[in-house]
Formats: structure tokens, sequence, C-alpha cells
């Protein structure tokens, strides 16, 4: 196939709707597709490495989202969308996350009578909240229906995300998953001498992975920070991690870690937490999973699809900090049940490889082509 990707965000930016290009990218490229990437400028070349292969990106200019520098919001109208996606022809157009350079991509693509997928990846209307201008988030709303509504399909991760989009009147909605790199996170990372310099008392290690960012909620760990015999440990970077530091003092900040040091970060944990309530997904969850660590989360969004509760983790109700600390302290004081949480987390992922997600993607590329031909008879 000739695919586009249109990316809100790519390298060499690292967030969840890159991560899961560069493995679409890997894919297309051994079963020998021919691929463009268009996306917003920024610190990245004009064209990129993944998986040892150059992709082809065509770079559009680009301005800093303001308060979130490391967000880049593309300029150029539909006009210029349109002459790139009619010099390269291509059998179809893949929306990553699509806001403002996704509903440039769709208009173009009806022009040139070009079929759409467009993965729904990022609750935009709900960080508007959390930033704090949510008279935004009914303006944002319409301008994620208007671009789904375009879509001759959207694919949503999560049974949450997907019944979020019906319910806005969204058709053609189906449900995709994310992949997760079994290889890569696997309880065999886990590395003894990382633990004794993270806790060198023997403490228990709960872990946070992820942008620290207001849409994170981060902030709500600090009902953890107390707990006897154990070290809160947070990977990643972010705009809040100064402010995140001075609220968490005795928590373990690394910083961004990524390959194979993250891998070994994870699986080095004894607990993995994640209080985010805007998670359409939410890989770091999976990736855990896969490294052995069972999880407490929020009951929100994506998580409740990846965590069975009482089985691989716990799921607590959204704002409710003291079902967090108390289910936190169930697994961390029971060794026992903890080893038995872990080890059913690392059995629930096998299985979920990004080959065969990306295999399903292909599939419904395909089933889109042939409706769209159908419709053209």
């Amino acid at each position: 196939m000739r695919i586009v990707i249109v990316a809100e965000t790519f390298l060499p930016a690292v967030n969840g709707v890159t991560h899961s290009v560069q493995k679409m990218l890997e894919h297309f490229a051994a079963r020998g597709d021919e691929v463009l990437v268009i996306a917003p400028s920024g610190a990245g070349a004009t064209d990129e490495k993944v998986g040892g292969r150059t992709v082809r990106v065509h770079r559009l200019p680009a301005v800093p989202l303001a308060g979130y520098n490391s967000v880049r919001v593309a300029l150029g109208g539909v006009a210029r969308v349109r002459s790139i996606l009619a010099d390269f022809e291509p059998d179809i157009i893949h929306l990553a996350s699509p806001f403002e350079l996704g509903w440039r991509a769709i208009r173009a693509a009806e022009q040139l009578g070009i079929p759409v997928v467009a993965v729904y990846q990022t609750d935009v209307p709900g960080y508007a909240a959390r930033y704090g201008v949510p008279f935004l988030t009914n303006w944002a709303w319409q301008r994620v229906e208007n671009i789904h509504e375009g879509a001759s399909r959207t694919l949503a991760p999560s049974t949450a995300a997907v019944n979020q989009l019906r319910g806005h009147g969204i058709p053609r909605v189906q449900l995709w998953r994310r992949g997760v790199d079994t290889g890569r996170f696997h309880p065999d990372r886990r590395d003894e001498k990382l633990r004794t310099r993270l806790a060198p008392g023997g403490e228990r290690l709960i872990g946070y992975v992820g942008r620290l960012a207001a849409e994170k909620q981060v902030e709500d760990l600090r009902v953890l920070a107390d707990i006897e015999n154990t070290r809160l440990v947070i990977i990643g970077d972010g705009p809040l991690r100064g402010t995140l530091e001075q609220a968490l003092p005795n928590a373990i900040f690394t910083g961004f870690l990524g390959g194979g040091e993250l891998a070994t970060a994870v699986a080095s944990l004894d607990l993995f937490v994640h209080p985010g309530e805007l998670e359409t997904f939410c890989q770091t969850i999976q990736e855990a999973m896969a490294s052995g660590v069972p999880v407490v989360a929020t009951g929100k969004g994506g998580p409740v699809d990846l965590v069975d509760a009482s089985r691989t983790g716990w799921l607590y109700r959204p704002g409710d900090l003291d079902q967090l600390r108390r289910q936190v302290v169930d697994l961390i004081g029971d060794d026992a049940k903890r080893l038995a949480f872990a080890e059913a987390a690392f059995a629930s992922v096998q299985g979920r490889t990004w080959p065969v997600l990306c295999e399903l993607l292909v599939q419904h590329y395909e089933e889109v082509l042939v409706e769209h031909a159908l419709l053209r008879l």
C-alpha cells in the first residue's frame, strides 16, 4: 500500500502517539509499504530513522503550544496539505490522534476522494478542563466530531473511548487496542542493584511512569508518600516536574528514561500506580504488566479494560484518594498476594504484541479500501 500518516506529534517528541506511529512504521517497512509521514516541524530531521530504516517525513512549519513547549502545532492551510497528498497519491490516509493538523488533512482528503482511518488517542476536550480552560471543551468536542464524522473509519483504543465517541454521535467507530513489546518489557529485566540504589533500606518501590503534566494528576500520589517501608519512584519528565518535586520531597525523580533503561526501571518496581483520569488507553500500564508488576489505577477510561480488578491489580473510584492509598497498602503489605497479582498481570498481556496489533490495523485499512471502492461503483 501507499500510506500517509498525518501525526499531530512525531519524533523527536516521545509520547504515546509517537510510540504507536513508530511501531506502525516498523510494521509497514517489513511489509514493503510506501509510507509518508506529515508532521509538525521541530528538532527532528526531515526524514527519521525508525527500526533501522529511513522514513520519509514532510515537516510543516509549527509553533510551540503555550505552556507546553514540547508540543508543537503545525501551521499551513488545507491547500498545503492537499498538495502534499496529491503529490504522494496514497491509497489511504491514517490520522494519528487528529486535532489541528488532522482537521486540515480530513478536509484535504475529502477534496481528493481518499479514504481516511482516524485513530482517537488523546482526550483533548478533557485536557481543556484540566488546563483551566473548560469554556473550550465544547469547541474541542465539535472539532473532534467534525474530524471523525468525516473519516471512513475511527479506531478507538478502549471500550470507554469507543462509548465516549459513540455517545457524541460519531459513526463507524471500532475498537483497536495498542500493542506492547513483551521482549523489551519482561520480569527478567528486574535489577537488584538498581533496587538497592533506589531503596538502600530495602523499601518496596511504588512507581509511576509518564509525563509530569497536569492531565496525569501525579500530585494525587502525595497520599502514598508516608506509607511505611516504601519509596515512591517517579519516572518521566514534563512541565510540572519542579512543582511535583516540592510536593513530593521524599520521592525519587529519575527524569526521562527510554529503551532498556526504562524497561529495567519498570521491572524493578514492586507496584505500579497511575492516577490519571483522561487516559484513552494507558500504554504504561501494559508495559508494567508485561514486566510482571501489578497495577493500581483510577477506574476510568482506558485502565478499566487493562486492569482486571482483584486479579492483576486494583481500580479505585476516580477522585477517591483514600481508596487509592488502601489498595496500595493492601498489595505492598502482602507479598503473596502481590506476587499472585504480578503473575496474572504478566500472563494477561502475552499475545498483545505490536506485530499482531499492526496486522489488525492493516485489516482495517483493507476493509476501508473495499468499502471505498464499492461506494464509487
